[in-house]
């Protein structure tokens, strides 16, 4: 176990690249949001960011990063960062870290929609007003290929700058230290559409003051690594992405989530939350992404919305799954159960056929636990599971009956090739790679 903890760190690393005129991002911290990953349309967006975690290829009939043995595919990016590095060491230093809550974001250049990279410190501040005519705040730089965008990130700003432009659609504020909102600073912005607010000092007080309902157009709110104890109310009916990771949420209030129709990315984790009072999360009817994962939950919540598809539990203290943990989700694909202190999965857990990734790992777990036998992807590495068991692949073997499962990870158990059953191949007959 200690061994693959040890690989896991040396692949622990984050970039991001632009090749082909796609931004993309590459990490090995943890499996991409399938960390989508997502949760744009894909066929309607012609830039990206993205994490790869190992080695992934992109489904575009899911919107997801799924893996695979391609490995061409991670070294043309290794390689292409070496070089960015090797023409200009500190500008690839400065594009480290900038994860948006650990999930990419989608960029659709034909609508006009900005890099999501910093300018700070890669552009000539003096050469981007000296080529754009309009008005910008001071503090910020207004890049001349993209009128609508507003950089003000890492600027050392306690406030929103006075006088944005009232057609600024993108405000980037991230990494300041702005500690308040008010409805003022934002009034002039009524065609915004991203307000990013990742680390800064922000409390709900201050959120609740800014007047963030009046916004009608916002489709992006991100403010991960803040000071928010709850989920802020009074937010725009038209967003798509709410993105509160790692702040103090410890509750969501009655009524938070009822307008949000439109919402489907949620990300809460690294977060306080013990429960969800059922009708909580109400209202969120396109939820397609939803992160809960390193908070302080001892039991799978209940009445989460039915349509996620994309659902990360991974970090809190379940130590058992019942038969009822998962009812009721008939789109679930992607579920990340590791970190959990899992001990005791009954039998019918994970019996629904939607499924397509699982992840164990890093769990106590003694036995691999019975799996749909349309799942493709299982990850069990670093459990302490002694024996492999067909059974929880194949209730039977025949000419259809066989596990479609393609990759399988038990390395840092107890096991060895030589533990694996003579038949073991009749039910796994599809599989791709198996690590022991």
């Amino acid at each position: 176990m200690q061994r693959v903890s040890e690989v896991r760190g040396k692949l622990g690393f984050r970039m991001w690249v632009e090749v082909e005129g796609k931004e993309c991002r590459e990490g090995g911290h943890t499996r991409a949001h399938p960390r989508t990953h997502a949760h744009a349309h894909a066929h309607t967006h012609t830039h990206c960011a993205f994490q790869l975690p190992r080695v992934f290829k992109w489904d575009f009939s899911t919107t997801t990063f799924v893996p695979a043995q391609q490995t061409a595919v991670s070294m043309a990016l290794l390689l292409v960062l070496l070089l960015c590095i090797a023409a200009d060491p500190g500008s690839a230093v400065l594009l480290t870290d900038m994860d948006f809550g650990g999930v990419p974001l989608w960029i659709n250049r034909l609508a006009g929609e900005p890099s999501v990279l910093s300018l700070h410190g890669r552009m000539d501040r003096a050469w981007l007003r000296a080529t754009n005519p309009q008005a910008c705040p001071q503090q910020c730089d207004c890049p001349i290929q993209w009128p609508t965008a507003l950089y003000c990130d890492q600027r050392g700003l306690e406030r929103i700058p006075d006088s944005p432009s009232n057609g600024t659609q993108f405000l980037f504020l991230q990494r300041n230290n702005i500690s308040s909102l008010s409805s003022t600073s934002l009034a002039n912005l009524t065609d915004l559409r991203w307000l990013i607010l990742d680390h800064n000092q922000l409390q709900n007080v201050e959120l609740g003051r800014a007047g963030l309902h009046n916004l009608t157009r916002l489709c992006y709110l991100f403010a991960n690594h803040n000071h928010l104890k709850s989920v802020p109310r009074s937010l725009p009916t038209g967003l798509q992405q709410l993105r509160l990771a790692h702040n103090h949420i410890s509750s969501i209030s009655a009524g938070t989530f009822d307008k949000l129709h439109n919402l489907t990315v949620l990300l809460l984790q690294g977060n306080r939350l013990q429960t969800i009072t059922g009708g909580r999360l109400g209202g969120l009817l396109s939820m397609s992404l939803l992160d809960l994962s390193n908070n302080s939950f001892s039991t799978v919540p209940k009445n989460l919305p039915p349509s996620v598809q994309q659902l990360y539990l991974s970090g809190n203290s379940l130590s058992r799954l019942d038969d009822d943990s998962f009812m009721g989700f008939l789109n679930l694909k992607y579920l990340r159960l590791s970190h959990c202190g899992l001990q005791k999965i009954k039998p019918k857990v994970f019996n629904f056929t939607s499924l397509v990734e699982l992840d164990l790992s890093y769990n106590k777990l003694t036995s691999i636990p019975a799996v749909p036998t349309t799942l493709q992807y299982l990850y069990l590495e670093a459990n302490q599971i002694q024996e492999f068991n067909v059974t929880s692949f194949c209730r039977a073997v025949g000419p259809l009956s066989y596990s479609r499962l393609r990759v399988l990870r038990l390395d840092g158990n107890q096991m060895s090739y030589q533990k694996l059953p003579p038949d073991w191949m009749f039910c796994l007959r599809v599989l791709e790679s198996i690590y022991i």
